[in-house]
């Protein structure tokens, strides 16, 4: 099986992205079987979807687990929607600050997860590693790479399994924040992520 991860750098005002350091600190097989295949995408509006396209038809996964910061989130967040619309809070890192567009013209309102949700949810919280499903993914770059890529992924057929994850702030950067941020630990993330990756692994194999 082989699995593509996304991450995303840092912006506005984080000097670092929790989504940037999991992916770099999974390794490159994990439990023999299973290739990992990484991607750190920029906060551009242009670029990240090229990137995370690009990734994808040149390793051909057969799922794609996209992750990214949600600061003042407590828990780990699986996405469940997509919505087609740009909305920015900031500007991306490129400057653009983009209000009230849909990502793609006469696409659908809203894309769903193809992620095993319920079953990744209940295999990290049985864990003890805090989660939840979430109904927003914002309209960020976040929102924005994971309506793109389930539009390419539905458009085309593509026989891959795909969603998005949010992560809460690093411990570090709560306690560098001058609010309260709830936070989570980069061994915690990493912890959930091999248990994501197994149960995506089992139920790869429970299908006819």
């Amino acid at each position: 099986m082989k699995i593509l991860l996304s991450g995303f750098e840092p912006f506005g005002e984080h000097t670092r992205n929790p989504s940037q350091d999991l992916v770099l600190a999974l390794p490159e097989v994990i439990e023999d079987n299973v290739m990992i295949k990484k991607t750190i995408l920029p906060v551009d509006h242009i670029l990240a979807p090229q990137v995370l396209l690009e990734e994808i038809y040149t390793n051909q996964p057969h799922a794609v687990l996209c992750f990214g910061l949600a600061s003042g989130r407590a828990v780990l967040s699986f996405e469940q929607v997509a919505i087609n619309l740009k909305d920015f809070r900031i500007a991306d890192n490129a400057g653009a600050l983009i209000k009230d567009q849909p990502i793609v013209t006469g696409g659908p309102s809203a894309y769903f997860s193809t992620l095993p949700l319920h079953a990744l949810l209940t295999a990290v919280q049985s864990a003890g590693i805090p989660a939840e499903i979430s109904l927003t993914a914002g309209a960020y770059l976040c929102n924005q790479i994971f309506y793109v890529m389930m539009h390419e992924i539905a458009q085309n057929n593509l026989p891959i399994r795909a969603g998005f994850i949010h992560l809460p702030a690093l411990p570090e950067q709560a306690a560098n924040s001058k609010n309260a941020l709830p936070s989570l630990s980069l061994e915690v993330s990493v912890r959930a992520a091999h248990i994501i990756i197994s149960q995506l692994l089992l139920t790869q194999k429970l299908q006819p």
